[in-house]
């Protein structure tokens, strides 16, 4: 197990911006700093298993992606809640009350859903998410009106997929009717 002693990471001093991987550890790096967290090697490694993975990560995926020296389970439960308390990851979960983190270097959080059968999880399509932020934004500056603040939110949809969703995508037929979904089922929605 490393010590959580401070690094002198090379990657913890670069504050560029970018789609690469190296750019993203370097703006998560400077958001720690930033936040007064010391940039410490289980850290740093916790914060690469984030960005590797694109979708929402329990802890215990995210401790299996780590090398087995990096860190023990408690030292990812306690770095991510640190994060989450910084805004460096948004929390997430599924339908059994899973806990999910993902790493947040944007402004804004992806929405999902996540499959009620696999767990699997989509991201929901740029029209969709673009739509709900603008409903949300709305709703948040209501409640701001109303006296309210620090107004946040945790929105995630979970889905069954239709079994004749695959067979429709795979074929590319446009005129097939959708089914319509039964009594206390959500639409899906797939990006």
């Amino acid at each position: 197990m490393i010590a959580s002693t401070q690094t002198n990471h090379p990657l913890a001093s670069v504050t560029q911006e970018g789609a690469k991987p190296q750019a993203a550890i370097d703006v998560a790096c400077s958001r720690l700093k930033a936040a007064g967290l010391r940039i410490t090697q289980p850290r740093v490694a916790i914060l690469e298993a984030l960005i590797k993975r694109a979708q929402p990560a329990s802890i215990e995926q995210i401790h299996g992606d780590l090398a087995s020296s990096a860190c023990d389970l408690v030292t990812v439960y306690r770095c991510l809640a640190a994060f989450q308390e910084v805004g460096l990851v948004r929390l997430c979960y599924f339908h059994n009350g899973t806990s999910l983190y993902q790493i947040k270097l944007a402004n804004e959080n992806p929405f999902h859903v996540v499959s009620k059968e696999t767990n699997e999880v989509e991201e929901l399509d740029a029209e969709s998410s673009a739509e709900l932020r603008a409903v949300i934004g709305r709703i948040q500056e209501t409640l701001k009106a109303r006296g309210y603040s620090e107004v946040s939110h945790l929105v995630q949809f979970f889905a069954q997929k239709s079994k004749f969703a695959g067979m429709r995508e795979q074929s590319n037929v446009a005129s097939m009717p959708l089914q319509a979904p039964q009594r206390n089922q959500a639409p899906v929605i797939k990006a």
